[in-house]
């Protein structure tokens, strides 16, 4: 009998706007039987948040209570804006502690970036950069490779993703620790106690909405802060919603990775799908990585992460 989950949901960020597709998630995670918990999150609005600083902050602390047990899985609802007002308020000491023998996995992507990486840093807690509520479980159409992918990385001690990147990267094989996340996000963070200090790391990068220029000054700030110093790779994810305009003369994404890639001297890796977009794998952040490029096609493996325990392959991707 494939084991059933009990999910906790969390809101850090930004409210769920649409609401018929929280419901939608929760359902779907339903009916592959496993046990939703803190639903009342996704009915909080304040501003443009999903609840106060205070509320969203105890969403994440009540995982401290030892007279509560912690849950298999605890989600972000979706991303937004707002995380990091948050990190003041955490406790971490108490995670810690809490987190040191618990299978307990924390999941989500966008600016839920901020609290994987002070979890990471203060806390020792990986995390998993994957799929939330309301754009994942809860989209229209859910994307059964997504799904699939998902379970198999939280509930095993190993994952594999491979993809193509193109005849014009260079072979390479690299080992390190996988970490990242959304560029804005992981930016805000530098100079700060938050964002974690991991050399020999395979970064991975995604973002939505900023234009070629943006990215490219986002790069140079983590490599001027010293963040890349000692990274083996970068894994460039998702960077939709750029345009170009006149005054560009030209000058688009391609261009400015190009720039960055001469000036970093690091290797930078495209095609693997992660973050924003509707298409994702589940990347465990903090584990132990193998990157490997035979020939234009990428292989990268992760293992030793935290996890939710076997599930006998995931259950079946719902309509």
């Amino acid at each position: 009998m494939p084991k059933r989950l009990d999910i906790e949901l969390i809101a850090p960020s930004g409210y769920a706007e649409d609401r018929a597709a929280c419901h939608r998630g929760i359902e779907r995670l339903q009916a592959a039987g496993h046990r939703v918990h803190g639903t009342e999150v996704v009915d909080r609005v304040m501003l443009r948040f999903a609840g106060t600083d205070a509320e969203r902050a105890a969403d994440i602390n009540r995982l401290v209570d030892p007279g509560k047990p912690l849950p298999d899985l605890v989600m972000a609802i979706c991303g937004g804006y707002g995380a990091i007002s948050l990190l003041d308020r955490l406790d971490f000491d108490g995670l810690a502690a809490r987190f040191v023998d618990d299978s307990c996995v924390l999941v989500g992507h966008g600016d839920f970036t901020a609290i994987q990486c002070a979890l990471y840093a203060r806390s020792g807690i990986g995390s998993l950069h994957g799929p939330m509520l309301v754009q994942d479980f809860g989209a229209g159409y859910l994307r059964e490779n997504t799904w699939r992918h998902f379970w198999q990385t939280a509930t095993s001690p190993r994952t594999e993703m491979s993809w193509v990147c193109g005849d014009d990267q260079r072979d390479l094989l690299v080992e390190g620790t996988l970490w990242g996340g959304n560029l804005s996000a992981l930016c805000s963070l530098a100079g700060t106690p938050y964002l974690p200090s991991i050399p020999g790391g395979i970064l991975y990068v995604e973002e939505i909405g900023e234009q070629a220029w943006r990215i490219e000054r986002l790069l140079f700030e983590l490599k001027l802060a010293g963040v890349l110093d000692n990274q083996r790779a970068i894994l460039v994810g998702g960077l939709g919603g750029q345009r170009v305009s006149e005054y560009d003369n030209g000058y688009d994404i391609e261009h400015a990775l190009q720039r960055f890639g001469r000036s970093s001297g690091l290797p930078i890796l495209r095609g693997l799908a992660f973050g924003h977009g509707p298409d994702k794998w589940t990347l465990p952040f903090g584990a132990p990585a193998m990157l490997s490029v035979v020939g234009g096609a990428a292989t990268l493996t992760a293992s030793g992460y935290r996890h939710s325990g076997a599930l006998a392959g995931g259950p079946p991707a719902p309509a």
